[in-house]
């Protein structure tokens, strides 16, 4: 880290080392800082009582040959360099209510999406067909999720409501919740979250939907293994503190074992609010800063990760995502102490393609930062371990209690095959993805008011960008499209849409 590099990336997580990838293989010279132990962001995995878990990749869709993903990852190349098992083709995602014994499936194909929810509802075929027919146009509205340069239709479609659009569709109310059952994917607010956010979420899935085996981290370990093979750089236990400016630029970052990395251009995959304020509030217009600060974030969460008895759990190739009540699928995040928790999601990971038992099972539910804020103080990550305290430690035993007394519900017996029991809180994710809070997805996006929840990837300084899923959609394939939005702003979107379809063409 003794030279001058073309771009200096902070965070490695997915956009950062996307955002690397794309400008190495243009031949810059590029560096990557990260400060945890291990890279990736949310697509860390972690090993508890020799088992693997995933911190926030529980699932990828759009990677069957020629869908979008595929392509974003055939161009990088790391595609074929994957292990992946794809999920139930006829149930990739299943809803289910407490008040009811039915079990809704989210099917993968679109016909087979109608073809498999027409048998619970026969009488809303035709609406559920404009439900899909509606989620392919609003998709196929935003250029850079099909490839392609050109302005789309998205005025049209940022003030569209999620919730208002999905009952339009039908009167049938379980067959509106079982539409937005998946909604903790992108954690669903009734009167902000924008059709967009919901029909970008779950297009992919529906396409195609899967699990990484042994983890999310490969795809990590894949983007090095490709960004040094085109030079680039990537540096561990290196956390940026300080960002040197000169009037409107950003001349170098310092870190806190006290490097100094120069750079002709910095893209920031810290998320927005710490990024502004560690160049300095002088450097950007108050308005714009104020906005960014006041931005409102999505809930965190709080999961257990439960290590099975040996040959004691069959292994579920789909994921389920479960409501106590069918009447607030939107509002599950509103929970109160004593309803908590409304809502979880139940994933399991996988270390064979052709797996039997399950070894593991993840599950997440909503938990506000609000419950841990007395431990705020405290950070706790591998490099630098800082226990929380007695309470906080006796504060997750209770909440793992109530949460698997609501799981042995869905999955009687469950409790007498565990072997062990961890669990991540908000402070959790905030220490090792950087979330601000804790979140998990970013910022509120609001349908009322689209642009005050935009955030362009070029800052007002004029060599530093942002990426990351704050910029442009959370996810894997959001943060992927947002790192390639986020270069196009350095190398020119028509260049770099025409350069990757070039490549995929040459590929072909």
């Amino acid at each position: 880290m003794n030279k001058k590099y073309d771009f200096v990336i902070i965070g490695s997580g997915l956009g950062g080392l996307v955002s690397a990838l794309i400008l190495a293989k243009e031949g810059k010279s590029v560096c990557v800082l990260e400060k945890n132990r291990q890279y990736g962001g949310n697509l860390q995995t972690f090993v508890r009582d020799k088992t693997i878990f995933d911190t926030g990749v529980h699932y990828i869709g759009g990677l069957d040959k020629g869908q979008n993903l595929y392509k974003y990852f055939s161009y990088l190349g790391i595609m074929d360099k994957l292990r992946l098992k794809k999920l139930n083709e006829d149930g990739f995602d299943l809803i289910t209510f407490d008040d009811d014994e039915n079990v809704y499936p989210h099917a993968q194909g679109y016909d087979n999406f109608v073809k498999q929810l027409s048998e619970y509802f026969p009488d809303e075929l035709e609406n559920i067909k404009a439900y899909c027919k509606n989620i392919n146009y609003t998709c196929d509205s935003f250029p850079f999720y099909n490839l392609r340069s050109g302005a789309g239709y998205q005025d049209q479609v940022l003030s569209i409501n999620a919730k208002e659009y999905i009952d339009s569709v039908t009167e049938n109310e379980k067959l509106k919740a079982v539409l937005a059952g998946s909604n903790v994917l992108y954690v669903g607010i009734p009167d902000k979250t924008p059709l967009y956010v919901h029909s970008l979420s779950v297009n992919s899935y529906i396409q195609s939907a899967w699990r990484c085996i042994n983890g999310g981290s490969q795809i990590t370990k894949q983007l090095i293994r490709q960004l040094k093979k085109y030079n680039g750089e990537v540096y561990n236990y290196q956390e940026v503190v300080n960002f040197e400016t000169d009037e409107n630029r950003i001349n170098a970052v310092v870190t806190k074992n006290g490097k100094r990395i120069e750079g002709d251009t910095f893209i920031s995959n810290i998320e927005p609010k710490t990024t502004l304020k560690m160049v300095g509030e002088k450097h950007f217009r108050k308005a714009y800063f104020n906005r960014i600060q006041n931005l409102e974030v999505l809930p965190s969460a709080f999961s257990l990760y439960l290590v099975l008895k040996p040959e004691s759990f069959p292994y579920l190739n789909h994921n389920y995502y479960h409501f106590k009540d069918s009447s607030r699928v939107w509002l599950a995040h509103e929970y109160t102490p004593e309803s908590w928790p409304e809502a979880y999601m139940i994933s399991m990971n996988i270390s064979e393609e052709n797996q039997q038992w399950a070894e593991s099972l993840t599950a997440i539910t909503y938990m506000h930062f609000d419950e841990v804020k007395q431990w705020e103080h405290t950070h706790n990550t591998v490099s630098e371990i800082e226990e929380r305290g007695e309470a906080y430690d006796r504060f997750k035993k209770e909440k793992t209690e109530i949460f698997l007394k609501e799981i042995e519900k869905k999955f009687p017996g469950i409790k007498d095959k565990i072997q062990s029991i961890h669990t991540s809180t908000p402070l959790s994710y905030r220490d090792y993805i950087g979330g601000y809070k804790g979140n998990l997805y970013g910022y509120v996006k609001d349908s009322n008011n689209p642009m005050k929840t935009f955030i362009s990837p070029k800052t007002k300084l004029d060599n530093l960008y942002l990426t990351g899923q704050s910029i442009n959609m959370h996810g894997i394939l959001g943060v992927t499209i947002g790192a390639v939005v986020t270069c196009s702003e350095i190398l020119g979107k028509e260049y770099l849409i025409e350069k990757i379809n070039k490549e995929l063409e040459e590929q072909a």
